[in-house]
């Protein structure tokens, strides 16, 4: 035999040998020692002990079994049989795991029959097989090892851990299969069930008369069941009857409604052409009588070829069309009758205007010194440079038209570019086939490249594209149109207030292979961020269009609503312009929600002014004003410092840096401050603070005013109607009582009182008396 020390040469470091009691085994034992002497020496240190007692004396007793005079209490048969049961358990498990898997590769390479019976006969041995299979992993996972914890119990216990992870995953696996397969044997009797509908009706006439055919063949081989028979072939032929006169009557009753629909179809065509026709004629050359014969020519040319279809008599269609006619039929006929009788007035009177020129006399041509054309003049054809401003209801009329198309138009064009971003960029950002060209920084960040576009894609497509089109026919509800859907506009702001994390995201990869590929398979001229920008340019766009409108709209129907519409959107346009700003704020520590709605931002030169503690040396000197940008919100007034990260063009962004912010509930105004027009005051705490503004513009100051006479009035009606302004204004309330002074022309100010029937509030009739907030109530400016 090999010595132990060859055996384990990293693990022997030292050998103890207990030498035995008798003589003759001790005699034995020194025999042996003395031929392997060598080894001992050259290999491993040993110590030759002679009784228990020296043992104890390197070896603790509790590492000791009872025979060598310790108290470890061991028993090595039992521990053998543990760890053969540990390796059988462990021998399982990987039989377990192999059964799955091959279970698993069956149910994916299975092909699967062309039958539901034998589909779900299949489906009926799997589920049999994985109950098998479950009740095997119940039994191993129940199963428990000796409640004395001997031998390698950290190995079991990882064992039973590993089963339990793969039962889990089993019956995963399992609950996805054993849907997708129900799913398979549903869409597999759908697509049954829908070739059998999809026969046409006469080739299921056609079989219906060859089962017919059969019956008679049955009987005339003198059948037994005879009389059976020729029952069921004269219902069936019955039934083939009806239904044959059923389709010719629906046939011809199909026809007659396409005659009418194409009838309609190609009168409302003739429509369109005429309107094109009248509002592209240069009016200005028209003056002439030769250009005013030249487009009368072009008009009754047109007429004689539209004749047909834009003189028809409705009462006609009525008669002719009458066994098809429905309600909708009905409105549909007399929309196309209201559109040919405005398209005829219109040819009418446009034939009219150009008859009486035709027919003026030629004037000779005066030679006159040219005039450079006025900036404000007008290019469009509604004026004429000899009528000056007049223009004519029918031109208005057509550019009302061409301004609504326009606006249709355009709104298609929108939502096919939104659809081809979403599918050529965004979806491609989930094919696996082009995970190759993405940067793996950039994956699943569509969220933040894209925003919120897939709800603006949703709304234009399926609701405002298809209200926007229902007024050809009533354009008097493009307003109404608008006015109806505000609310959903204000995804608008979702999307404007993420533009910058987008174009921080694409400024970093827009050179990436996976943008060049989308553009090149979407042949688009223009990169993604041009497509990105399109809401913001829509948004902006409808504001135009809508001006536009308005021009040409007068006292039309409906006017009051494009107006109101027109304020809604530039509103609108206000408030996602405001919310991008508020983004840029940086070292606010608190949440900006919390102070109400943002209002109003601008940029404004500050002085700063304190009545008594402790005053900076700076503010001493301060000649030159500050430049903050303001944030006003509905219960606070935030100052910040404009700066511009360090880049050159679009990389140029700005942010504005916190400073501090005041209370609404504790600040007053004075309009008018000395010096400039453009200034006014804003004090705090009772006029311990006062900071003059100064506007960049007038209309400026008159926007801040009018917002921060609002609230300070809508804190006083809170106050003076007893109603919960602690919630309103702010926490910190407390019960003690002032007197509001008001002056016309002036600022309001604040005179605290120790209490409301004080003598100088009775002396003073035009004060109001309220509990005042910790910072000394605001004043407001009444006038």
């Amino acid at each position: 035999q090999t010595f132990p020390s060859a055996s384990f040469p990293g693990n022997l470091h030292l050998v103890m040998v207990l030498r035995p009691t008798g003589f003759i085994q001790r005699t034995f034992t020194d025999i042996g020692f003395r031929f392997s002497q060598d080894d001992f020496i050259l290999r491993l240190p040993v110590v030759m002990l002679s009784s228990v007692s020296e043992l104890l004396s390197y070896i603790d007793e509790k590492q000791l079994t009872p025979e060598f005079g310790g108290t470890l209490e061991y028993c090595h048969s039992e521990w053998v049989i543990f760890r053969t049961a540990i390796e059988n358990f462990a021998l399982t498990v990987k039989d377990i795991a192999q059964i799955l898997q091959s279970f698993g590769t069956e149910l994916a390479e299975t092909e699967l029959p062309d039958d539901s019976f034998s589909i779900e006969q299949l489906l009926t041995i799997r589920t049999q097989k994985y109950f098998q299979l479950k009740v095997r992993l119940v039994e191993w996972n129940s199963k428990e090892c000796s409640k004395e914890k001997c031998g390698d119990w950290e190995t079991v216990k990882r064992l039973l851990a590993q089963l339990h992870e793969m039962e889990v995953a089993f019956d995963d696996f399992w609950d996805k299969h054993q849907l997708k397969m129900d799913q398979y044997v549903q869409l597999w009797k759908f697509e049954r069930f829908w070739l059998l509908l999809s026969i046409p009706l006469q080739e299921l006439i056609g079989k219906a008369q060859l089962v017919i055919l059969h019956g008679h063949q049955l009987a005339a081989s003198h059948h037994y069941a005879v009389e059976l028979i020729c029952q069921r072939c004269n219902e069936l032929r019955h039934q083939t009857d009806v239904l044959s006169e059923e389709l010719k009557a629906k046939d011809k009753k199909l026809t007659k409604t396409l005659e009418l629909q194409n009838r309609l179809r190609q009168a409302l065509l003739c429509c369109d052409e005429g309107a094109y026709l009248l509002a592209n004629q240069p009016m200005d050359k028209c003056q002439a009588k030769e250009g005013a014969q030249r487009a009368l020519y072009e008009i009754e040319k047109f007429l004689d070829v539209t004749l047909p279809n834009l003189k028809y008599d409705p009462r006609v269609l009525q008669r002719e069309f009458e066994v098809i006619l429905t309600p909708e039929l009905k409105a549909q006929i007399q929309a196309v009758q209201t559109k040919l009788e405005n398209i005829r007035s219109m040819f009418q009177n446009r034939q009219s205007c150009f008859r009486k020129l035709a027919d003026k006399q030629s004037r000779p041509v005066q030679l006159v010194t040219p005039r450079p054309e006025q900036a404000g003049r007008s290019k469009s054809p509604l004026f004429s440079p000899r009528h000056g401003k007049a223009a004519h209801p029918l031109l208005i009329a057509i550019s009302r038209y061409h301004v609504i198309n326009e606006l249709i138009e355009t709104e298609r064009v929108y939502v096919d570019e939104l659809f081809s971003v979403l599918m050529g960029y965004r979806a491609e950002m989930d094919n696996p086939s082009m995970l190759v060209y993405m940067p793996p920084a950039l994956r699943g960040r569509k969220d933040i490249l894209f925003g919120n576009m897939p709800e603006i894609y949703e709304f234009h497509n399926t609701i405002f594209l298809q209200s926007l089109e229902s007024c050809i026919r009533t354009p008097q509800r493009v307003g109404y149109c608008f006015l109806e859907r505000r609310n959903n506009f204000q995804i608008y702001e979702t999307y404007c207030q993420n533009k910058p994390r987008s174009e921080l995201l694409w400024r970093q990869y827009s050179e990436s292979a996976f943008f060049v590929e989308c553009q090149k398979k979407l042949e688009h001229k223009l990169g993604l961020d041009s497509y990105l920008l399109k809401p913001v340019q829509r948004l902006t766009k409808y504001q135009l269009l809508l001006k536009e409108l308005l021009k040409y709209s007068g006292n039309c129907e409906g006017v009051q609503q494009l107006q109101e519409a027109l304020i809604a959107m530039l509103d609108l346009l206000k408030s996602v312009n405001d919310s991008m700003h508020q983004t840029a704020i940086i070292g606010y520590e608190g949440n900006l929600s919390d102070l109400g709605k943002i209002l109003m931002q601008g940029s404004f030169s500050v002085w700063i002014s304190h009545r008594k503690g402790s005053t900076k040396m700076k503010d001493f000197a301060r000649f030159k004003p500050m430049q903050r940008h303001l944030f006003l919100y509905e219960k606070a007034l935030v100052f910040c410092k404009r700066r511009d990260e360090h880049g050159d063009g679009h990389d140029k962004t700005p942010f504005y840096s916190f400073k501090h912010y005041l209370k609404m509930s504790a600040i007053g105004i004075t309009e008018n401050v000395k010096g400039d027009s453009r200034k006014f005051e804003i004090w705090y705490s009772g006029r311990e603070e006062v900071y003059i503004m100064q506007a960049q513009t007038m209309e400026s100051k008159a926007a801040w005013l009018n917002e921060i006479r609002k609230i300070l009035f809508k804190q006083q009606e809170l106050m003076k109607g007893n109603v919960d302004a602690q919630n309103w204004l702010g926490a910190g309330w407390r019960s003690e009582w002032g007197c509001l002074f008001t002056h016309p022309g002036a600022s309001a100010f604040f005179l605290p009182l120790t209490d409301p029937r004080d003598s100088l509030l009775a002396a003073h009739p035009e004060a109001i008396g309220y509990p005042k907030s910790p910072d000394c109530l605001a004043g407001l400016d009444l006038n």
